[in-house]
């Protein structure tokens, strides 16, 4: 209900201000609008405000505005001059650019919001920890690693070099410039045609296998009925060796367990001074194409490593505004930077995601708490304005584009290339929303 809920409550919110911003742009502009509706469907609820009926409907997935075009049916001669169509190019410009604006001005106040509430979190690209047999396992990172550069960019923000790694990842190999934990200088190679597996993990948002918090191999939560509870674990617990084989580090305990779905453990613990002998039979848990074994432990994080990686400070109200305008930008750009390679065939389709992921999204946002959740909302919101932008008939930027023809040539397009450019529009939205929801299915069912 949670996930719900923040889906729906993001879905409604971003979407209805979207509309309020050609709502509000079209009144100005001496435009009548006829309704307002939240949410798709046959209102329930009705109100009519002069010239408007707003409404609530029980689609929950976005909302529309109608105004007056003679498009769209007969118009009383008294309503032409009110119509949408009748305007100037330049009112209409301004009309349909409104609601991706309102989102991209959204995003910055979201985010405004959030660093004064909460506070500037900043984490270094530092690697607290690798994940055995990933990609960047595989290409030499170690722990203590502090990633300077990605395929010669600078990057200063863990979530920065995270990003650009994906992106770059799903172009070919990728050179990620490194300090390593002595002060060392190197270059780590992420050999992208040798692992097309990992390519696909990262789109679909699992990472390179890299990750800025570091584990002490110490139990520090046991989950209720889990193979661990039952074996005897507690936490504070260090598990020192598995069937005799002396454990490394945290990764390699967790490697173990996902390959030993239903098998008998024989672990040597050690609690506070003694020493225990535990059996440990993991629990089995089907991913799609194998069993991975699942104890049911969580690690200590290592709050000396963290105070060194993450710093959080106060901000002013200016301050806020500026870094909120630089992550709305800098968002902006990413986005179009991913489409650009989707259109050149550099990044995977894989990469795009439905609404299932969104709601998914949304909910493990909510469940992290408020400043998560808004931060979520921010990017959302990014993705519809510039998404909305784009030149495709159907969506905003393609009657933008229309209309600066038309402000350009000083007539319209015709009505057959106009035609034309909205079915071609309808069939790239429609294939766009058919991969969307394949790969949200294709990852939930395998």
């Amino acid at each position: 209900m949670i996930y719900l809920v923040a889906f729906v409550v993001a879905i409604l919110f971003l979407v209805s201000l979207h509309e309020f911003g050609h709502y509000i742009v079209a009144r100005w502009c001496g435009v009548k609008v006829l309704r307002f509706s939240v949410g798709f469907g046959k209102p329930f609820w009705k109100k009519q405000r002069g010239d408007t009926e707003w409404c609530l409907a029980p689609i929950p997935l976005g909302g529309y505005v109608k105004m007056v075009d003679t498009r769209e049916g007969e118009v009383a001669e008294a309503d032409l001059p009110y119509a949408f169509d009748k305007q100037p190019p330049l009112k209409r410009i301004a009309i349909v650019v409104a609601g991706p604006l309102v989102n991209l001005l959204l995003a910055v106040v979201l985010y405004v919001a959030s660093f004064n509430l909460f506070g500037v979190t900043e984490i270094k690209p530092w690697v607290g920890s690798v994940e055995s047999g990933s990609i960047a396992a595989q290409s030499g990172f170690q722990e203590g690693d502090r990633i300077t550069s990605v395929n010669g960019k600078a990057v200063h923000e863990w979530m920065d070099a995270q990003t650009e790694l994906v992106i770059a990842l799903q172009a070919g190999n990728v050179n990620v410039g490194v300090q390593d934990a002595h002060g060392v200088a190197t270059t780590r190679v992420l050999n992208a045609e040798a692992n097309p597996a990992a390519v696909e993990a990262a789109t679909q948002g699992q990472g390179v296998g890299i990750w800025p918090v570091k584990v002490k191999p110490e139990i520090s939560q046991i989950l209720p009925n889990s193979a661990a509870e039952r074996a005897g674990l507690k936490a504070g617990d260090k598990v020192l060796a598995v069937n005799g084989q002396k454990l490394a580090n945290w990764n390699a305990w967790v490697d173990v367990i996902k390959a030993s779905p239903g098998k008998d453990l024989a672990l040597e613990v050690q609690r506070q001074n003694q020493t225990l002998q535990l059996m440990l039979r993991p629990d089995s848990e089907d991913q799609g194409q194998q069993l991975v074994g699942k104890a049911g432990v969580a690690a200590t994080l290592d709050k000396d490593w963290e105070a060194q990686v993450k710093s959080q400070r106060a901000v002013g109200v200016l301050e806020s505004v500026g870094l909120a305008a630089s992550k709305t930008w800098n968002l902006s750009a990413l986005t179009l930077k991913f489409l650009g390679k989707l259109i050149t065939g550099q990044a995977s389709i894989k990469g795009i995601s439905g609404p299932v992921s969104i709601g998914e999204m949304a909910g493990k946002s909510a469940m992290m708490g408020l400043e998560t959740y808004i931060q979520f909302l921010a990017v959302i919101s990014i993705s519809l304005g510039v998404m909305n932008l784009l030149p495709i008939p159907v969506l905003d930027g393609g009657h933008l584009l229309y209309y600066i023809i038309e402000w350009v040539r000083g007539k319209p397009l015709s009505e057959h290339v106009q035609t034309v450019g909205l079915k071609i529009g309808l069939c790239i939205m429609g294939l766009f929303m058919l991969v969307a929801f394949f790969n949200d299915f294709t990852r939930i069912f395998g």
